[in-house]
């Protein structure tokens, strides 16, 4: 197969680590063509979608992870599969590429996640389609709103509707100094939109990346436990990564998603649990493939090039 992946510039990849750069490198090793491409590189003209595509030779070496060869122009339809998997955040140009890349499906293009699926599920939102597996949570702008929820709740997390890693999260309690001028900065003066959940005590005992592929959990979350004095597991922001096996709450919701996600077009998803409670959905560019794959033998880059090539059955 060709397979095109769309990412960040290829020198900010961190290749000891980078779940993209572990699908690549499964991918080479199975003798698939491996292509990377920029996502300021997509064009359409005259009905075709297209992008500046340079193939990569993958090795197992983190300094010198990829050499770059032939660089060419190409429409998207001429790969078997195209990856979107540039992280956040996620701006006008990245919805202006969802768009790009919903005309080169309709020409025929199979990319993975589905560009209207990406579009449609904000990460955080996209957990009020399932409250039933949610912590007490509010989705509000207005300073009046948000402070009768921190009094309700005594104790709650605040966090923008584009972050990632981890940034700008705010745990805030009811007596906390600085809770105005948190609501202020956070909501820009009540001009945009953000969400309130009820502080999750279990968070000390990790922040869980539950994966999706095509909707079936592999079945080692890992929990990203936060460093001492921090309310935040991510990886990005501190935490330690620990591999463990999903609970069985991990596996109603895990299990209760699963199709229903993969049916839109989600072909990898990442989960975010804490306690018995789902926080967040997401299906830009899931990650945590390397440490689940070091801790517990899980070959997650492995199950994922699976359930690609059965994907592309047929091109």
């Amino acid at each position: 197969m060709r397979i095109a992946f769309i990412l960040d510039p290829l020198a900010s990849l961190k290749a000891y680590k980078d779940s993209s750069v572990a699908m690549m490198r499964e991918a080479h090793r199975r003798g698939h063509e491996v292509h990377a491409i920029m996502r300021e590189a997509l064009t359409w003209r005259d009905g075709v979608v297209g992008a500046a595509a340079t193939r990569l030779m993958l090795s197992d070496d983190h300094a010198l992870w990829c050499a770059e060869m032939e660089r060419e122009h190409q429409p998207l339809t001429a790969f078997d599969a195209v990856l979107m998997r540039q992280d956040p955040p996620f701006d006008f140009e990245y919805v202006a590429a969802t768009w790009l890349l919903e005309r080169a499906e309709a020409q025929g293009a199979k990319v993975f996640n589905r560009a209207r699926a990406i579009r449609d599920h904000n990460e955080k939102i996209a957990i009020t389609e399932f409250p039933q597996f949610t912590a007490t949570t509010l989705v509000a702008r207005d300073a009046v709103d948000l402070d009768a929820f921190i009094e309700e709740m005594g104790d709650a997390i605040l966090k923008p509707l584009d972050g990632m890693g981890g940034s700008s999260i705010f745990r805030v309690g009811r007596s906390d100094p600085n809770r105005n001028v948190i609501v202020e900065t956070l909501t820009a003066h009540g001009t945009r939109t953000i969400m309130a959940q009820r502080y999750i005590p279990e968070i000390r005992k990790g922040d869980k990346r539950i994966l999706l592929i095509a909707g079936k959990p592999v079945p080692y979350a890992l929990a990203r436990i936060p460093k001492a004095g921090e309310s935040r597991g991510n990886l990005a922001a501190g935490g330690t990564g620990v591999a463990q096996p999903l609970s069985a709450r991990d596996l109603e919701i895990a299990t209760t998603l699963g199709p229903i996600l993969a049916a839109r077009g989600l072909l990898l998803v990442g989960l975010d649990v804490i306690g018995d409670y789902l926080t967040e959905i997401n299906v830009t560019s899931p990650t945590c493939f390397v440490e689940i794959r070091e801790q517990s033998g899980c070959d997650v880059a492995a199950l994922f090039i699976d359930a690609l090539e059965w994907n592309c059955k047929g091109t």
